[in-house]
């Protein structure tokens, strides 16, 4: 990629920096990431989705601790990570930051927050995206 290209990709994704997903124009089931076509009437939608901006807020269906993090997250180790079924019906896998692990629960109420995710030392781009923390 040219110079610049990397962050320009990232940038240009706009379900990394937001959580937007899509919805069926005939079932009016919301998906995220954003799919092609709705799975659930094919036919009926002939692919008609539309984007659909998510609230952010959502609740811990399950989680984890991660211990032992993998190359560039071990700083960030111990964190939750967490399934979290949004308000429209999504579910995501994300980290929650915030907050002790201790007081991390199923059921516990959550809202996207943008943060940093990584780096990258080698081409310089620092990638952002969403994680989750408690909602008050």
């Amino acid at each position: 990629m040219a110079e610049g290209a990397v962050p320009r990709f990232w940038r240009e994704i706009p379900q990394r920096y937001n959580l937007i997903g899509n919805k069926c124009n005939e079932c009016e089931k919301v998906f995220f990431p954003p799919r092609e076509s709705c799975p659930e009437c094919r036919r009926k939608s002939m692919g008609k989705m539309k984007d659909f901006k998510l609230s952010g807020e959502g609740e811990v269906l399950t989680y984890t601790i991660i211990y032992e993090a993998s190359e560039k997250f071990e700083g960030q180790a111990p964190y939750p990570l967490a399934i979290i079924q949004l308000k429209e019906g999504p579910k995501i896998t994300a980290q929650i930051v915030d907050c002790d692990i201790e007081d991390v629960k199923i059921g516990m109420k959550l809202k996207s927050t943008f943060r940093k995710i990584q780096d990258d030392g080698y081409v310089g781009a620092i990638y952002y995206g969403y994680k989750f923390k408690k909602r008050n």
